[in-house]
């Protein structure tokens, strides 16, 4: 049995779709104050003055509404305390379960110059400085902290690899931040 198609009614137009109109007139008119301002053509008759100023209010309310849909300058979403905890959480569970598998057996575990890198994302600078305990974003791009202080933020990272423990070494971590929210953690460890 062939499978038909659904016809599609094209009387039915969809009620998230807001009509657009192009508003040209208004855009030409801009174009030519812009150009210009001291000589642009002012029309005689009152009432093509009231319709160009009319068409000039109508598209200026469309790009208010416009900029107010989608966001656009306004100030990001403040965020309560319970929710940064729970973000905060989140990004450090997700680091401290990324370190972990990359702790893997290799020879230079045993020299303790096993490297390891992590790399994330975290939108808010907020977020991310009270995860490591800075007290709001970060002002530096590379930072280095001790070892035991980024355990004490990320949890305990440690792995067990044939007969041995592996935990992270040497003296700090690594940390990159970029404004856009990438950030990067890496270091050393070993037997």
């Amino acid at each position: 049995m062939p499978v038909q198609k659904r016809k599609s009614d094209a009387r039915e137009m969809s009620s998230s779709k807001k009509s657009r109109t192009s508003h040209s007139s208004a855009k030409a008119l801009i174009k030519t104050i812009l150009a210009h301002p001291d000589t642009y053509p002012i029309p005689d008759d009152d009432e093509d003055i009231r319709q160009s100023m009319v068409e000039l209010a109508q598209y200026a309310q469309e790009l208010e509404q416009d900029t107010q849909q989608t966001g656009a300058g306004s100030a990001p979403k403040a965020m309560n305390a319970d929710e940064v905890a729970a973000a905060v959480e989140k990004i450090r569970k997700a680091a401290n379960s990324g370190i972990k598998k990359q702790m893997t057996w290799k020879p230079s575990c045993k020299a303790g110059t096993a490297k390891w890198c992590y790399d994330g994302v975290c939108a808010d600078p907020n977020v991310f400085g009270t995860m490591l305990g800075l007290g709001g974003p970060p002002k530096w791009k590379m930072h280095k902290m001790p070892v035991d202080d980024f355990e004490k933020r990320i949890g305990h990272l440690g792995a067990s690899a044939r007969y041995s423990h592996l935990y992270l070494k040497g003296p700090h971590v690594n940390i990159r931040w970029n404004d856009s929210g990438e950030f990067k953690f890496s270091g050393t460890y070993g037997a």
